[in-house]
Parts: structure tokens; sequence; C-alpha cells
């Protein structure tokens, strides 16, 4: 069985569900590995233009799978890691936008594999833990980090340290999540997914490296913005936005520029 399962539910949408129903998706080395292949395949396919992650049958994940956690050495517990890391990498590093269905229960690994991407859409079921204190350790996938960035370092600590169940009223009010998908969760996520497959790709990129990694200065972030439109102003995506503009439409920036609108002319 494939631990991870792979379709098209939108046009340019690939969605990714960890498919463990049996440990209701908890997160294992081996899907892991399933969801490194898949992101990469998925990466070197030029109709994807965003990705929904999720879990099969409602559920997005247990978290980290405890069990393979137990009896390592220190080799062990930092190779777990490093393998960890390369699937975190790839999810926070995509070009194309990432949207998480958070359906049902979310928990540990799974929030912090969900607070990587770029969208988090929660609705009625959504439950939300931070189990690490109660087994002796702290968040990992980067949570230290992205949720503190999404809620403030005050809430961040009060919820990583209580041990209660966030449901998806308080995400949607604190910022953890950041949109409501009611009674259809993943419907909703697929339809988020399928609007931010719409964006320009480059800018989209560009503006979420930014955001990662903010400048130090303004003279840095005055260089940066420089660098940016100098590219993006030569490029397609802007020749089609300024074509639309031009002919009072919305741009699409899903389709190769026809030769006959390269100028910038319209149709």
């Amino acid at each position: 069985m494939s631990m991870i399962r792979v379709d098209t539910p939108a046009p340019h949408v690939r969605r990714l569900l960890i498919n463990r129903p049996a440990k209701r998706n908890a997160i294992d080395y081996d899907v892991r590995q399933s969801m490194i292949d898949a992101l990469r395949e998925v990466a070197e396919d030029s109709d994807c233009r965003a990705i929904v992650l999720g879990g099969v049958e409602g559920v997005f994940s247990a978290g980290g799978d405890v069990p393979s956690m137990a009896g390592l050495d220190e080799a062990g517990a930092r190779a777990r890691m490093q393998h960890i890391h390369q699937l975190c990498r790839l999810v926070s590093g995509s070009k194309v936008p990432v949207v998480s269905a958070v359906e049902g229960f979310c928990a540990g690994a799974a929030v912090g594999l969900a607070l990587l991407g770029d969208h988090i859409v929660v609705g009625k079921g959504s439950k939300i833990l931070f189990p690490f204190m109660r087994l002796g350790l702290v968040p990992d996938w980067g949570t230290l980090r992205t949720l503190p960035e999404r809620v403030g370092v005050a809430t961040a600590k009060r919820i990583m340290t209580s041990g209660k169940i966030i449901g998806d009223a308080e995400a949607l009010a604190i910022g953890l999540a950041d949109s409501d998908g009611g009674e259809d969760i993943m419907a909703a996520a697929v339809a988020q997914a399928a609007t931010m497959a719409e964006l320009p790709g480059e800018a989209f990129y560009r503006l979420k490296q930014r955001l990662m990694h903010p400048s130090a200065s303004f003279d840095e972030e005055w260089q940066r913005e420089e660098d940016d439109q100098a590219c993006l102003l030569l490029g397609d995506d802007f020749r089609e936005g300024f074509a639309a503009f031009n002919d009072k439409r919305d741009p699409d920036f899903t389709q190769p520029l026809p030769a006959e609108r390269a100028d910038g002319g319209g149709r």
C-alpha cells in the first residue's frame, strides 16, 4: 500500500494524502520517505501549480509515530531528525503554493507539517494538539519558528505547554488557521489551492522567500526589491498582467503567453 496517495482534484492542483488509516495517518519513516518522493515528483510536473496536503478518511494525522521514536541512540535520533528536515525543506521551499487541509485530528508533527505550508484550512471537527511536553520533547518540524510567526510568542508558548486541544474557532481566532472550511474542509482546501494555482508563479515564490527570510535592513530590502522587479518586469507573467490590464480583463498566468501578445499588446 502506498503511504501517500496522489491525485488531481482540480486543474493544476496535486493532492498528497497520508494513507495510513489504521494508525490514524501517523507519520513514520515510510510515510516521510513516500511524501519526499511524491513532492519531488510533483516539483518536476510543469502542470502542477498548487499542492494540497491532507490525510485519508477525514483525518490529517495523529502526528509522529511514537513507538518508532523509542530505543534510538544519538546517531539514530540525529538521523531521524535529518530525514524529517529533508521533508520540511521540500514543503517550506515549495515553488508552488501549499494548502494544508486540517481535517479531524492533527497533532504534533502533523501540525508542524501543516504550518510549513502557505495556507491552513480548518472546519467543523478540526482538533489541533501539541503533545510534545507530555513526551518530554520540544516541538520539531520547524514549529518553534512557524507557530510564533503566526500567533505570537506568548500565545505559542501557551498552546504548546497547555496540552489542550485547539478547535477550529480558536485556531481561526488566534491566526493558527487561515480559513474556515465548514462541513467540508477538503473541498474548501482544494478550492483554495485552485485559486492560488492562478497566481503568477515566479512572483509568488519570490514573495514567499522574502516573507520567510526578512531583510536585516531597509538597504537590503531595497536591493532585493530591485533584483526581484528587474527579473519580473522582463518575464512572461508581467507581459500577461500588462496585457490583461490593457484589455480590462483578469490575467491568466496558467497558460503560455501567445506569441502575438509577447509585446504586451491586446488580443
